[in-house]
């Protein structure tokens, strides 16, 4: 797999808790140089984000991030206001403890309203799989295949794990074609980045899938 294929794949993603405006624009320079599928970045940066980036790269940003306990009303209008400065994408954290409860009409119904408070931008929902039973990862899919979002992702890389091959090809066998996958948290190399790829995801999200780029000129 040549390294522009997976880098087309790959949100490059820079949500460091003391993340800088320079760092920020560093990320942004180096997702259109190496062209990956976006730049993710904090909610806080998202407008002067979008001005200096223009239209050379889509700008993704993180809703009730990273633990998805925010009330449903807080995750509409997180999600509203980056719409307003510019974001294209959202990733999305899903309320675990409602999953633990069994809340699952909650889950659908919080997924609904942040997607129908941005219906055209693109939604990612993540469900943070090393803190779930496969039962509950299946249950999820079950429940993303009702909803209008249009990604399942499987960590927010700030949890214990990040995503793991077993997990992915669980989502796989139970998510509908009509939604794609993201893999994120964990994933170093080029060839883990291959690797969730052949498993079937549409993109990964990672910090050092560009570094790595920049030292190989193609996978062996």
């Amino acid at each position: 797999m040549h390294i522009e294929e997976i880098l087309n794949k790959t949100d490059h993603t820079f949500l460091k808790i003391d993340a800088t405006w320079q760092q920020i624009k560093n990320a942004i320079d180096e997702a259109v140089i190496f062209g990956t599928a976006c730049v993710c970045i904090p909610p806080s940066y998202v407008k002067e984000a979008k001005s200096y980036a223009v239209d050379k790269i889509k700008i993704c940003t993180v809703i009730g991030f990273p633990n998805g306990y925010n009330t449903t009303k807080t995750k509409v209008s997180e999600a509203k206001e980056a719409m307003a400065n510019g974001a294209d994408e959202l990733d999305m954290v899903i309320n675990i403890g409602w999953v633990k409860d069994g809340f699952f009409d909650k889950v659908k119904d919080e997924i609904n309203a942040v997607k129908a408070a941005v219906p055209k931008k693109v939604l990612k929902v993540i469900i943070e799989t090393c803190l779930l039973t496969k039962e509950e990862i299946v249950s999820l899919c079950r429940i993303i295949n009702e909803t209008n979002a249009d990604y399942i992702k499987t960590s927010t890389g700030f949890s214990f794990a990040g995503a793991n091959k077993e997990d992915v090809m669980l989502i796989k066998q139970n998510i509908d074609n009509s939604k794609k996958i993201k893999a994120a948290g964990g994933i170093k190399s080029l060839k883990d980045a291959e690797d969730f790829i052949d498993l079937g995801c549409d993109r990964i999200g990672a910090s050092s899938i560009v570094a790595a780029a920049k030292n190989k000129p193609q996978i062996d």
